[in-house]
């Protein structure tokens, strides 16, 4: 049985080890492993994973199958460097959202959105953003399957690979 759970600050070393961990198994077949190891290098540090849980405005979820995590998402408030074409004013990030790879196609993304959607509409926002990368066809197909509409691109540099993500949006009930 599927239940996502906020996380508590207790979970932030596994939030850590679920955040390396997914996007590594999420992108490192369709990228270099130089560009992989300098952005995990950069970017995905434990010491500043496990810190997040704690910044305001951040909302963490660990899904989990009994005592299993298969997944995880992070909503984020406000976010530096909002891009231009999201409207700011009553707006929240899907910062991250991912599923351990064995988990794919077996309800863990479903729980995640429907759980995340109610979350965020809760606390009063009126409309949910994201960023994909315009390569990752499953996940555009997921989140246009959830609504998601893209209204925008922006840069994303994964190591010395400037890529373009996808900025997708939804209205929240």
């Amino acid at each position: 049985m599927l239940e996502v759970r906020k996380a508590l600050p207790e979970d932030a070393s596994l939030i850590a080890t679920l955040t390396r961990d997914t996007f590594y198994d999420s992108f490192a077949a369709d990228n270099t492993a130089e560009d992989m190891q300098i952005y995990i290098a950069e970017h995905l540090l434990p010491e500043a994973l496990e810190k997040e849980i704690f910044l305001p405005g951040n909302h963490f979820f660990i899904a989990w199958d009994g005592q299993r995590p298969v997944g995880y998402l992070r909503l984020r408030e406000r976010p530096e460097g909002h891009p231009e074409n999201i409207p700011a004013g009553n707006s929240i990030e899907l910062a991250r959202f991912y599923a351990i790879a064995d988990s794919i196609g077996k309800g863990v993304g479903k729980a995640m959105m429907g759980h995340l959607l109610e979350y965020a509409s809760g606390l009063g926002f009126e409309r949910i953003w994201l960023g994909v990368w315009e390569h990752n066809q499953r996940a555009i197909g997921f989140y246009q399957k959830w609504g998601f509409e893209k209204v925008g691109s922006h840069p994303f540099m994964l190591g010395r690979d400037l890529q373009t993500d996808w900025l997708m949006t939804r209205e929240l009930p």
